[in-house]
């Protein structure tokens, strides 16, 4: 007896135990042809897991992953699909010889089973009433009986085949939107991959422009730092031989000089009147244009700067192109 609803609960018998082994576990009747069966060792109708398979996947795409609905053991699948599992035999000829002791009679003493075809769920209360209405209220299915005296009698009822079309218009919407959802977002992946493939081509371009522009200019002040210093040790030289020169001429003029004194300084010791008058006055002379000569010019040089110099390249570049002109014309 069922404490919940007061009622005598028979017993299953050894038939309905074999065909509670022999059914599907998600149509919940007994196995079609062709059964298959799972690495798991649970058995499905191929139409029943061919038809998950196919909700799982709608886009049928090439292999995937099955999970088993009694144990949500997952199975690999190649691009055959279902129809690549291993077919189950066994059950199949068990279902055969339980179909033929059917056909004959079977067991007098056990009520005949129903097929797949006439077998109909019974309420669970009203152990005689077929579910054949919707509970709108509660979501789920039951039979007349809960309706007019059980305790669904306030609820909001409908056909089964009515609920049944609504949700499964609903449904598939819903599997077309989640498709559509797949496709959208499949394609916002390739693009996003796209973009960042273009993002790290973009920057090695640049990379490589920015490397080959500094290269460029690096060679550019390499050139002119040799420009410049060709044109300071040029100023250099110019400079450093014409204060050899100066110095040159300083000496001459400096022997010149000191002998000019001593020879001074010997008519000065002579005692001869007319010696010394004769020689005295060629020495005022050459005394003369001595002290003449000894203002010479003093060597001065502007200071080396970067500035002073790239303005003498700059007058020379225009000294140049004025000759190019004057010879031109």
């Amino acid at each position: 007896m069922d404490i919940q609803t007061g009622q005598i609960v028979r017993a299953p018998s050894p038939m309905e135990s074999l065909e509670k082994q022999l059914s599907c576990p998600i149509c919940l009747d007994m196995f079609t042809k062709p059964v298959v069966i799972l690495p798991c060792q649970h058995n499905l109708c191929r139409s029943c897991a061919s038809d998950l398979y196919d909700s799982k996947n709608p886009y049928h795409y090439s292999g995937g992953i099955f999970r088993c609905p009694t144990c949500r053991f997952e199975v690999v699948l190649d691009r055959h699909g279902v129809y690549g599992l291993q077919r189950n035999l066994l059950v199949e000829n068990i279902i055969d010889i339980y179909k033929q002791q059917l056909e004959k009679g079977g067991n007098a003493l056990e009520p005949p089973l129903k097929s797949k075809e006439t077998k109909e769920p019974m309420c669970e209360v009203h152990e005689d009433e077929k579910i054949n209405i919707y509970c709108v209220t509660c979501q789920t299915p039951t039979c007349s009986m809960c309706k007019v005296f059980g305790q669904h009698k306030d609820c909001e009822v409908s056909t089964l085949k009515g609920v049944y079309e609504a949700q499964k218009s609903e449904l598939k919407n819903s599997i077309d939107l989640l498709g559509a959802s797949n496709s959208c977002l499949q394609a916002m992946l390739t693009q996003t991959e796209e973009t960042c493939k273009r993002v790290e081509e973009n920057s090695q371009t640049q990379k490589q422009k920015l490397g080959e522009n500094f290269d460029l200019l690096y060679a550019i002040l390499e050139d002119r730092k040799t420009h410049l210093l060709e044109q300071i040790t040029q100023e250099q030289d110019e400079k450093v031989a014409l204060v050899r020169s100066l110095i040159q001429q300083y000496n001459e003029q400096l022997q010149a000089s000191i002998k000019l004194m001593d020879k001074a300084s010997q008519t000065l010791d002579n005692s001869n009147t007319v010696e010394f008058l004769i020689d005295a006055k060629q020495l005022l002379t050459e005394a003369k244009d001595a002290s003449k000569n000894s203002h010479l010019q003093r060597p001065c040089f502007q200071k080396w700067t970067l500035e002073s110099v790239e303005m003498r390249m700059k007058k020379r570049r225009r000294r140049r192109k004025k000759k190019k002109r004057k010879n031109k014309q």
